[in-house]
């Protein structure tokens, strides 16, 4: 009996040697971390087999941005089950191994970001690595107004994105939103109360927060404007008895006026010789902003009797002097010739018989006439 008690003690020391040295190889092998070894063994050996599922799409084909967050503390665990309820995967098992197998389990970051179920699980995981890749990129071209943005925010590129929409948009820039700023900015750029803040919201292209509100974005460009515009322009525009306001109104007529930046100046120049010697803007794109939208857009043609029919505050063909306020927003190039014209003795442009975008520039009506196709 002692004998067999021996053999048993014996083999248990074996038994418990063998274990401590694979014990301390596996403890080696996996980089002190053996359990996570372990589960990416397993991880590993479950996908060899479920390659069809992981390059499969839960809708093939389908590019709609779903929002998804992940939220600080998330376990891939609870990723996973969120990408199900969302409809983006249809395996949070198959989603935790994967992510193990590859080690980046510690790399998805809690963010908000845009997916959709055209993409497989792979593409998924990937997505979720990189926070910076779901900013939303944002952007309006010059000359562009306030319903425009408004709509471009409502369009099928921008809309899955916002958490507003464009009449949100419209309620914090539109009529009476200059109220809703600081007064000492209202005062330095010369924006009544009671205004929009048309011509302000500066042309650009933006990478915004998946989180941006309406007011975030409004705050945004109006920032962008006023890092753009600097102090030494306003100092000198106030020199040249101009507000800021009026300087933009100027600058988004000129800017709605020319195709080619490199005109800004001349245009400026025949728009400031008429105001100093009391002669109407007669700019089109006034009556334009005037009318609105038509034949489906915001600046629809517009024909000879409608410099006289349209009568409207904004009408520069009936009214003398600056109309109400901004039409549009206009980029740095407008805004500064408007302060710095070029110097000309010419009253009179209209668009060339060339067809490139230029006009030709005249002193006296006669010669404006004479410049017609």
């Amino acid at each position: 009996m002692s004998r067999l008690i021996r053999l048993i003690i014996i083999v248990g020391l074996l038994g418990g040697f063998v274990l401590g040295v694979c014990g301390a190889m596996l403890y080696i092998i996996s980089g002190g971390q053996p359990i996570d070894w372990v589960q990416k063994q397993f991880a590993q050996f479950t996908l060899a087999s479920r390659v069809d599922d992981l390059n499969r799409a839960s809708l093939p084909g389908d590019t709609t941005p779903l929002r998804f967050t992940i939220n600080p503390g998330d376990t891939p665990r609870i990723i996973g089950q969120n990408l199900v309820s969302a409809g983006l995967i249809e395996d949070a098992g198959l989603f935790v191994d994967y992510v193990r197998a590859n080690e980046i389990d510690r790399q998805l970051q809690a963010a908000t970001y845009f997916l959709s179920r055209g993409q497989n699980l792979r593409e998924i995981a990937a997505s979720l690595q990189d926070a910076s890749a779901s900013q939303i990129r944002f952007g309006f071209a010059e000359g562009t107004r306030l319903e425009q943005i408004a709509a471009l925010i409502d369009s099928p590129d921008y809309r899955p994105y916002f958490l507003f929409s464009g009449t949100e948009f419209l309620s914090v820039v539109g009529l009476g939103a200059a109220g809703q700023l600081d007064l000492s900015l209202l005062q330095a750029w010369g924006i009544p109360p009671s205004a929009s803040l048309e011509g302000f919201l500066y042309p650009d292209t933006y990478s915004l927060s998946p989180n941006t509100t309406a007011v975030d974005l409004r705050n945004t460009l109006l920032a962008n404007f006023q890092q753009r515009v600097s102090p030494q322009l306003i100092a000198d525009a106030a020199a040249q008895g101009l507000s800021l306001y009026q300087v933009v109104t100027l600058a988004s007529i000129i800017q709605r006026e020319a195709l080619h930046a490199d005109e800004h100046p001349l245009i400026a120049s025949a728009y400031r010789n008429r105001l100093q010697i009391g002669m109407k803007l007669d700019a089109d794109p006034t009556i334009q902003y005037a009318i609105g939208f038509r034949d489906g857009t915001w600046w629809p043609r517009i024909t000879a009797a409608e410099y006289t029919s349209v009568v409207h505050p904004y009408n520069t063909y009936l009214n003398t002097g600056f109309p109400p306020g901004p039409i549009a927003s206009p980029g740095l190039s407008a805004i500064q010739a408007a302060v710095y014209p070029a110097e000309s003795a010419y009253f009179f442009f209209r668009a060339d018989c060339r067809s490139d975008g230029y006009h030709d520039f005249a002193v006296t009506y006669e010669e404006h006439l004479a410049n017609g196709c």
